[in-house]
């Protein structure tokens, strides 16, 4: 993929991330789809793992399973987020919204 490319599916994700409701989840795949791209869930899981700017909710992107995924800030403080939004967290299972 072209780095042009590339920067166009960052902004596309970035974009569908910022967008996901508090209370709400989507799974990588999920936002992958939304992009325009639906194989590219693992670049989707890349281009979160890089994402600092705190506008952009990436602890509301879990894995289809259920689990949380990463977050760079560590994955108990994604699921302490996700239940201070209201998402149910079982252990290390979050349900899917």
């Amino acid at each position: 993929m072209n780095s042009k490319r590339r920067s166009s599916f960052k902004k596309k994700v970035l974009e569908v991330v910022r967008r996901i409701p508090r209370g709400e989840v989507l799974t990588y795949k999920e936002v992958a789809c939304r992009a325009g791209r639906p194989g590219a869930f693992r670049a989707v899981g890349a281009i979160l793992s890089r994402n600092y700017n705190h506008c952009i909710p990436c602890h509301r992107v879990i894995r289809s399973n259920g689990r949380p995924g990463g977050y760079n800030r560590g994955a108990e403080k994604k699921v302490m987020l996700l239940r201070s939004e209201g998402i149910v967290a079982r252990g290390w299972k979050i349900k899917h919204i």
